[in-house]
């Protein structure tokens, strides 16, 4: 495979689509969840309990609690807590609900997190729906949920969780700066609904008066437009790297040429002139808001 085909797919787009369409747990979260489901078993075992016997001591079904030993689902925390309590595992099964919580989150948004860990500014222009870390948590699920091919409910839930992960990013410290400019039609697309659209607005003027966060409005009537390749990311990390991240169908790319990260750095500049002012822009979302 090459370089780019695999950087392609180690990373995942913003928005609903990934560059997968099947939960894929043969990643490096495998062998941990097929050690967690050994565990389970030889206490289930060790306690006498059939698997739909554990099952309904702790509210879940015995095909599920199946799947969970072989490694094929993630269990939820509460699932860990109470086969804990039933087994009488004395902690040890719990003990691994944070490990088992990062292997929740597919493994493209893992490698992406990582990098945002690690950004100290980063500028994101968005085009078609309201960036993920300023998204709400109905908002995001209304994406995932009308997202074609259809995920599973668990795979919504596996990429809600990943996506409100992400959005720590707001209350890191030390904080990182944060800009972004928003398409003026993201913020009257009604998706999920019209409530969906004004809560959205109003987390958008909540987060906006974040010191290190700038939100930008682009309006449909501007005639000169930077953006029209599509949305990108500009992340500087805190050794001095500048990368870029390029979001299309299917598909999503890290770039790390320092001219092609240039080029990104231009047009995200130019972005930003072209845009409203960030207090022009918290008048318009309020106006918007107003409207909806």
């Amino acid at each position: 495979m090459s370089e780019g085909k695999e950087r392609q797919k180690d990373h995942t787009a913003d928005s609903a689509d990934s560059t997968d369409w099947s939960l894929d747990t043969e990643d490096d979260s495998g062998p941990l969840l097929r050690a967690v489901g050994r565990m389970i078993k030889v206490w289930r075992e060790a306690a006498g309990l059939t698997q739909p016997e554990l099952g309904t001591r702790i509210g879940y079904g015995g095909d599920l609690v199946s799947s969970v030993e072989r490694g094929r689902r993630i269990p939820k925390p509460e699932f860990l807590d109470n086969a804990d309590r039933v087994l009488r595992a004395e902690g040890k099964i719990s003990a691994m609900k944070k490990d088992v919580a990062e292997a929740r989150y597919p493994k493209k948004v893992r490698n992406l997190k990582k990098l945002e860990d690690n950004t100290v500014d980063l500028g994101a222009y968005a085009n078609h729906n309201v960036h993920g870390f300023l998204q709400t948590e109905e908002y995001a699920r209304a994406l995932f949920e009308m997202r074609r091919p259809a995920y599973s409910e668990d795979e919504i839930e596996r990429q809600l969780a990943a996506r409100l992960a992400r959005q720590r990013i707001l209350e890191r410290h030390p904080t990182p700066m944060l800009t972004f400019v928003q398409e003026e039609v993201t913020l009257r697309r009604p998706l999920g609904g019209r409530m969906v659209l004004r809560r959205q607005l109003q987390r958008l003027l909540e987060v906006a008066q974040l010191r290190h966060v700038e939100i930008q409005v682009m309006p449909t009537s501007r005639e000169e437009h930077s953006g029209m390749s599509g949305e990108h990311q500009v992340l500087k990390l805190n050794d001095g790297t500048t990368l870029g991240f390029s979001e299309g169908q299917l598909t999503s790319r890290l770039i790390t040429k320092p001219a092609e990260v240039q080029i990104l750095e231009m047009r995200y500049g130019m972005i930003r002139a072209q845009a409203l002012t960030p207090r022009e822009s918290l008048a318009y979302i309020e106006q918007l808001l107003g409207e909806t």
